[in-house]
């Protein structure tokens, strides 16, 4: 693959903005009566959804670069991917709480939140012992979230957008082999432990 195009498809399907395009999916493409949040006000969970989740981590380790804790964004070294992943899992916690605690938003927001959640604390662990891919497990969790809601919500069509998330996948696992960002190991390893999870997780919870 080409090394311009792997890296736009890194930063294009970056692990902290697969929520927000999980939830723009959700709030948008499943009908009407599948959610109780009205239509004028979902946007502003997409909004609250986005901060928490992509912003104030991509901040935190913004922050980490300035004070000398990681080498750059891209945290090539193993033992540098901890405290990001530790602070990101802490946001996702606190957003799933919030999901949780108000009674206007629909279970299913806070039931995907928080298999996202796990998924974060997943890598975290893993990362402790091991550089797994961060992107695979992302986009492996995302496949399977797909296909938990096909099973919550068999009358909307899903071939379609789990198709496109199979061939994405495809592409982000090669792109992250073409930048030698991770071993042939790191990557499935990352893509299967991501689709297990979120498997397992919607069997355990239906």
């Amino acid at each position: 693959m080409n090394r311009s195009l792997a890296k736009a498809l890194s930063v294009v399907l970056h692990p902290l903005l697969l929520p927000t395009y999980l939830f723009a999916f959700l709030l948008y493409y499943l009908p009407a009566p599948v959610l109780s949040l009205p239509m004028q006000s979902r946007w502003i969970v997409l909004g609250m959804i986005f901060f928490t989740t992509f912003i104030i981590p991509g901040l935190g380790a913004y922050a980490m670069v300035r004070a000398g804790q990681l080498d750059s964004m891209e945290m090539e070294r193993r033992e540098q991917r901890r405290l990001p992943l530790l602070f990101t899992s802490l946001c996702y916690g606190i957003t799933t709480y919030l999901l949780y605690r108000e009674p206007a938003f629909d279970e299913i927001f806070y039931f995907i939140m928080g298999i996202i959640t796990a998924s974060v604390i997943l890598t975290y662990g893993l990362s402790l012992l091991w550089k797994v891919s961060a992107h695979s497990v992302g986009i492996g969790g995302a496949l399977g979230l797909l296909m938990l809601l096909s099973r919550l919500v068999p009358d909307v069509p899903m071939l379609l957008p789990i198709s496109l998330t199979i061939v994405l996948a495809g592409a982000v696992l090669s792109a992250r082999l073409s930048l030698q960002a991770h071993t042939p190991s790191e990557v499935y390893t990352g893509f299967g432990s991501g689709l297990l999870l979120a498997l397992t997780a919607g069997i355990v919870a239906l």
